[in-house]
């Protein structure tokens, strides 16, 4: 990382393996038990600031971010916790807008690790890595001190380590099949473990759902008495177009109309997250039909939102995109917005999946927009086998559109040479594309190929 303290990183990558020897996030005990036995040893930092906590299948963290956008646009110091990390564990835990500093991310370990060991020694059970880095969010927060916490579900909602915090407001994204293996399969069941992070008295900021799933989560509304705003009756996207660079949006908020406002994000779905944290962010400063936000702040914010690894470019001549889409409905979101928003002549993916992730959804859900697909694998111990994941693809896209390439930046060049193909030798080679995809780890990954900072 360009202008970081060699020595700082190094003593950040020590710390991550000290973490790495913990239960990941992949694997769960429901309970939340430890993580408030660690927060009452820190004396409730959560309860220091108010909290947006926003769950979902998909959008969570664009939603954060733009939320935390909006916030800090307003003039509130912020905090924001989101996971995964796509290059940096810093990116995690952000003050500002910014991801806190490797020192920082360092000193907040070092902080809360004292009372980790505690907790632990009066557990079956250590505490996992990820409720150690919820307990050093909400610590880091309190000591900064942060005006305002939007703080990202890691896996389902109740279970969750950040459910001990109580939003005053609750972002229920949209819900779909995911994490099958710890969720279950059933749309009902994992809205009400979502929803779950909507506490009493609270405000729900609720996206369009499933009816099975908005009829669960109006259910818990109605049983905690919050209240409830809702994607296409409060709030929603009245129009969008799009737009160099991004798209021009006029949403209907909580308090009015809020037109002209452009986000530099593709795709519909970056809309309705934009709507949905409109709605989030007027929920928390109390606006309502009598009062709006200062809509130039709107604007302001929302122009200068980046949301990195969500079809970000990453290169032009060929254009290359970035998206970490990782379920059947992301890369649904993905290839809708690349076939209404782009004009590729060629586009061909890259594709990294992990092992415990519906690949044969995700590969069937691009297939429609893409010419051909190089398979590949990141560095992640989760990756699945290029070879393997070429097994699913033949009964998508057929042998000929296929290729294999294990390392990622051979993947990469060899999607750019493909890209650039033309059966005609008068022809043009502009107009290729390649888009990188399949996991957050595979988007992490080929953003730092392309020297993109963490972000």
């Amino acid at each position: 990382m360009s202008g970081t303290d060699p020595a700082a990183l190094q003593e950040l990558r020590a710390v991550e393996a000290e973490l790495n020897e913990r239960w990941p996030e992949t694997k769960i005990e429901p309970s939340l038990d430890r993580i408030r036995a660690l927060t009452d040893l820190l004396a409730e930092p959560q309860r220091s600031y108010p909290v947006v906590h926003i769950a979902g299948t998909n959008g969570k963290s664009s939603t954060s971010r733009m939320t935390d956008a909006l916030l800090t646009g307003l003039g509130l110091r912020t905090g924001r916790y989101t996971s995964p990390h796509l290059q940096l564990a810093t990116e995690r835990i952000s003050i500002d807008a910014k991801p806190i500093s490797p020192e920082a991310y360092v000193e907040a370990y070092r902080d809360v690790a004292p009372y980790v060991s505690i907790v632990d020694s009066r557990s079956d059970v250590r505490m996992s890595k990820f409720e150690v880095l919820t307990g050093m969010a909400f610590a880091a927060f309190a000591d900064a001190p942060v005006e305002a916490a939007v703080i990202e579900v890691g896996l389902g909602g109740s279970w969750d380590a950040t459910n001990v915090a109580d939003g005053k407001i609750a972002v229920v994204c949209p819900v779909a099949l995911d994490h099958a293996e710890y969720l279950g399969d059933d749309i009902a069941g994992i809205a009400k473990e979502k929803a779950g992070i909507i506490k009493p008295g609270s405000i729900a900021v609720v996206a369009a759902q499933p009816a099975a799933a908005q009829k669960v989560i109006m259910e818990r509304v109605a049983e905690v008495d919050a209240t409830v705003a809702r994607e296409g009756q409060e709030f929603g996207v009245l129009s969008r177009t799009v737009a160099v660079g991004g798209q021009m949006l006029r949403l209907q908020g909580l308090g009015g109309v809020y037109d002209e406002v452009f986000l530099p994000l593709h795709g519909e779905h970056q809309a309705r997250n934009a709507a949905l944290a409109l709605a989030a962010t007027e929920a928390f400063f109390g606006a309502g039909a009598d009062r709006q936000l200062d809509v130039e702040r709107v604007r302001e914010a929302f122009a200068g939102v980046i949301t990195p690894g969500r079809l970000e470019r990453v290169r032009s001549a060929p254009t290359v995109l970035v998206d970490a889409a990782h379920n059947p409905h992301g890369a649904r979101a993905l290839a809708d917005a690349l076939s209404s928003e782009f004009s590729f002549r060629r586009l061909v993916a890259v594709v990294g999946v992990l092992g415990d992730k519906d690949a044969r959804g995700i590969l069937a859900e691009l297939e429609p927009v893409v010419e051909e697909i190089v398979l590949t694998r990141t560095s992640s111990p989760r990756a699945m086998d290029p070879d393997a994941l070429a097994g699913v693809a033949k009964d998508i896209f057929g042998p000929d559109r296929i290729v294999v390439e294990p390392r990622l930046d051979d993947a990469v060049e060899t999607a750019v040479q493909l890209a650039e193909e033309t059966d005609d030798p008068g022809e043009s080679v502009s107009g290729g594309g390649v888009v990188i995809t399949g996991s957050v780890v595979t988007a992490g990954e080929a953003r730092a190929l392309f020297g993109k900072e963490p972000a």
